[in-house]
């Protein structure tokens, strides 16, 4: 006799649970036959409960969070039928989540700098088994984003627990920001809200929302309330670090530089001269304010425009070129997603492969670009391509210097597209 379990069940067809038994955690609408009570005691499903998920015939597969506003209307947690959701269950989860982290990153510091621990992708929604739930450390406090309703109902559980494991693995955690401003989230019927959580602790941390936080042996005033994701981009962390060992005596133009951080890797790797540019303002003003925290002000210069039409007018005036301190001699590109969805991809491919296009006619013979895309549907097979057709139109030749991808603290699961996103490359220009 089949043990009865205390969860409600989603029953699913034959094609999801091929799906599922391949390994992907994600159960869309279409694939659930029917919802069914818990057979131990006949509750029903509330919407963020965990649920078993099991073929027609009965057969478990998984258990995961339900999400009844959502096309994704499962998102597994686990395949293993022991498994209890008590806080005993999130505490180990928590623990070897850290644990990975200061395997793959805690001893790959810079000389002199800051481990690598101190900024770094906490947790990685499905990628570590939290669907819709990522947390980013910036140093001393956490800013968190949740996007599923299962994860916006745990929080109490996890959040405390969180804090509890990193201050015992020693630590310093003042507290946790929430960035659940994204629109997705209306996806999952939940309100746009951000600020501090508040952990019952006592602390006040109200009007704090800047946070001086070291990555590579640089600084930077990142806005946790108001800048980007949760206020800066973690997984370029080592691709930075590519960039910045090539950068000793070349002028370099960061393309969509954000709040500099290419720009300011190169100039600490001894560039001559760094130009950032990006569309936003804002950016501009803090790229600006990071050069001079780190006493690079006097070697680099910021521009505020669409890096297209800058691009184009620089690659064919070289007077202006000149005026903006060039002839460039390494070019970084590192745009944000040019697609969200398959049906956008050949627009993007387009766009990656003129942007590259442009680049490569500023640079000389001997000269170097670092170009990236970060959207899953982008593959590095079609970015590839859009590169390639960018030199076969410069009529030049590219000389790979190596193939990147997000850091480590980003984990990447095979089977799960969704979480390989970002691609990098840096070429030689022959």
């Amino acid at each position: 006799m089949k043990q009865l379990r205390a969860y409600p069940r989603a029953v699913i067809t034959e094609k999801g649970a091929h799906k599922v038994r391949s390994r992907h955690p994600w159960v869309f609408e279409g694939e659930v036959v029917r919802m069914e009570p818990a057979p131990l005691d006949g509750r029903a499903a509330v919407n963020g409960d965990v649920v078993d998920v099991v073929e027609e015939n009965g057969t478990y597969l998984g258990s995961g969070l339900l999400s009844e506003a959502s096309k994704i209307r499962v998102r597994l947690l686990t395949r293993n039928a022991n498994d209890r959701f008590d806080e005993a269950y999130w505490a180990r989860k928590l623990e070897w989540c850290w644990k990975y982290r200061m395997t793959t990153m805690g001893h790959r510091a810079l000389p002199g700098a800051e481990p690598d621990t101190n900024c770094c992708r906490v947790l990685f929604s499905e990628a570590d088994g939290f669907p819709g739930l990522i947390v980013d450390r910036y140093e001393d406090v956490l800013v968190a984003q949740v996007g599923t309703v299962g994860m916006q109902r745990l929080r109490p559980v996890i959040y405390p627990l969180l804090v509890r494991t990193l201050r015992d693995a020693g630590e310093t955690i003042s507290g946790i920001y929430e960035r659940n401003d994204a629109p997705t989230r209306a996806k999952e019927g939940l309100a746009l809200e951000k600020g501090w959580y508040d952990l019952g602790d006592g602390a006040d941390l109200s009007g704090r929302t800047v946070v001086r936080a070291q990555e590579n042996g640089i600084a930077y005033d990142i806005d946790v309330e108001n800048s980007q994701k949760t206020g800066f981009f973690l997984d370029q962390k080592y691709n930075r670090r590519a960039v910045r060992d090539i950068a000793a005596g070349r002028r370099v133009l960061d393309c969509f530089c954000h709040v500099g951080s290419f720009g300011l890797n190169a100039a600490a790797g001894g560039a001559k001269f760094v130009r950032c540019l990006d569309v936003s303002q804002s950016a501009i003003d803090l790229a600006r304010a990071n050069a001079e925290t780190n006493g690079f002000a006097d070697r680099m210069a910021f521009t505020c425009d669409d890096a297209k039409r800058y691009l184009t007018e620089l690659a064919g005036d070289r007077d202006r070129l000149r005026a903006e301190g060039g002839p460039f001699d390494l070019i970084v590109l590192d745009p944000p997603a040019f697609t969200k969805s398959r049906g956008t991809i050949e627009n993007a491919r387009r766009g990656y492969e003129e942007i590259n296009y442009l680049a490569m006619r500023m640079l000389p013979r001997g000269g170097y670009l670092a170009t990236c895309s970060c959207s899953h549907f982008m593959t590095a097979g079609m970015l590839r391509q859009a590169v390639a057709e960018a030199a076969q139109g410069a009529n030049l030749q590219l000389k790979m210097v190596e193939q990147r991808q997000q850091a480590p603290d980003h984990p990447m699961l095979w089977g799960v597209p969704e979480t390989s996103y970002l691609d990098f490359f840096i070429f030689q220009v022959i």
